[in-house]
């Protein structure tokens, strides 16, 4: 059994999708009180407003998307990975799990929500994967300026007009076959016309509905 369907991980996982999925409605409503500007900004002061109003609201990936992190890392044997946007942990769980059966490595988290690094951190102990696990606290773009000099995958699923300059912060020490999985990429269109170019340095595809699969050449 792999370290994802074991119980110890499994049940964290399904937890937090119930905790989630309670949560959504609360979330809808706040952020339909929010202007269609203050949603787009990438002004620093804009964007930690706007998430100071998620505080306490999961922004979890679905479970197809968590599956397909833990595949994508066990796939490409995955030893240092970052994820953009750490809220409670969820994704972080299924790609630490990855990393704890490709024999471990290092996940690099970014969050600027100190109450959501707190929950993360249970919730990986919890599952055992805690060790695996470093979260920055604090902007993306400042946080992950400083990384190991390979990384294997990056997971984009913070504040989405962010997506191309957290990308560009990164991609330099993305190594070929390194794959990308930015999670409700139709809001950053910026980010999507950048990875599909004919001549970028990437191969990507839509997944599912709201998913953008991108791999390193």
């Amino acid at each position: 059994m792999n370290t994802l369907e074991g119980a110890r991980v499994a049940d964290v996982v399904r937890q937090l999708y119930a905790d989630a999925d309670a949560t959504q409605k609360l979330l809808r409503e706040r952020l339909g009180q929010l202007s269609p500007q203050l949603r787009a900004s990438s002004a620093s002061a804009d964007y930690r407003a706007l998430y100071a109003q998620a505080r306490d609201i999961h922004m979890p990936v679905s479970p197809a998307t968590g599956t397909l992190l833990y595949m994508l890392a066990r796939g490409n044997g995955a030893r240092v990975l970052v994820e953009f946007g750490t809220s409670f942990g969820l994704s972080t769980l299924h790609l630490a799990a990855a990393l704890r059966d490709n024999g471990g490595g290092q996940l690099i988290g970014s969050e600027f929500e100190p109450s959501k690094i707190a929950h993360a951190h249970a919730n990986l102990e919890r599952g055992g994967l805690l060790d695996l696990v470093e979260i920055r606290e604090g902007d993306a773009l400042e946080t992950l300026r400083e990384l190991p000099t390979q990384v294997d995958g990056l997971l984009l699923d913070g504040h989405k007009p962010l997506y191309a300059k957290v990308l560009a912060l990164v991609a330099p020490r993305l190594r070929p076959g390194a794959f990308i999985i930015a999670d409700n990429a139709d809001m950053c269109p910026e980010y999507v016309q950048a990875v599909r170019a004919p001549g970028s340095g990437y191969l990507s595809i839509p997944f599912a509905d709201d998913v953008e699969l991108t791999v390193r050449t």
